[in-house]
């Protein structure tokens, strides 16, 4: 296969950005998610509705859609850039930042919804022993309720996590150099669309089969006992 001859790095070089991208979403997507999730979970009626109306429409939104509006809106409309206009490599830069923004946005709402599921796993009263010792809202969340959630969700966040992994495909339409917009770019050039496609498949295999195990195993191993 010629084009894969001519450059075998480049095809290393492309599933690189594609794992800087999950790491750096998956990151900022806990994050947020944590946030919507405490928000959804407050006594606080106005944060409660700001996190159920964000979780709502960002979940129902096409991700093509919030990645392009990274671009189109943020960027080109609204001349938001989030990288050093005077670098050389600013258009690259600022491209990978907004389909990481994009990516995190979409997928912190999985992960909200994924931690208020584990939240719900947990007896009643123990949240409200915790509120008869006088522990507030947030120290309940922080110390009784949080820990207990991830703990409960770990398998569920690997299949977000793997979800993340393969959505990173959408950040090609705003030029952003991963492993599909290479795909794409070899499969104009060459004829071996099915060896192509059966590399770039395996690919993303190699990348999600492991967490998959590994997310599995943590599972059982740090399940909480009930």
């Amino acid at each position: 296969m010629e084009v894969f001859t001519e450059d075998p790095g480049a095809f290393f070089r492309a599933f690189w950005v594609t794992i800087q991208l999950t790491v750096f979403s998956a990151f900022w997507a806990l994050i947020l998610g944590t946030v919507l999730a405490a928000m959804r979970l407050s006594p606080v009626p106005v944060l409660n509705w700001l996190g159920t109306t964000y979780v709502n429409v960002v979940r129902n939104t096409p991700l093509t859609l919030i990645i392009l509006f990274t671009s189109l809106g943020l960027y080109a409309s609204l001349g938001v850039s989030l990288a050093s206009e005077g670098s050389p490599t600013f258009l690259v830069d600022n491209n990978f930042r907004l389909a990481v923004l994009g990516l995190s946005v979409y997928t912190a709402s999985f992960v909200c919804e994924t931690l208020r599921s584990g939240v719900n796993t947990i007896p009643l009263g123990q949240a409200e022993a915790a509120r008869s010792l006088g522990l507030t809202f947030g120290q309940n969340l922080r110390l009784i309720l949080l820990p207990q959630a991830f703990r409960a969700t770990i398998i569920p966040m690997g299949s977000v996590l793997i979800a993340l992994t393969k959505n990173t495909t959408i950040a090609s339409v705003i030029g952003v150099a991963e492993a599909s917009l290479l795909m794409s770019e070899w499969v104009e050039n060459s004829s071996a669309l099915l060896l192509i496609g059966s590399l770039f498949a395996a690919g993303f295999v190699v990348l999600t089969l492991p967490l998959g195990l590994l997310f599995g195993y943590l599972g059982k191993r740090m399940a909480v006992a009930r």
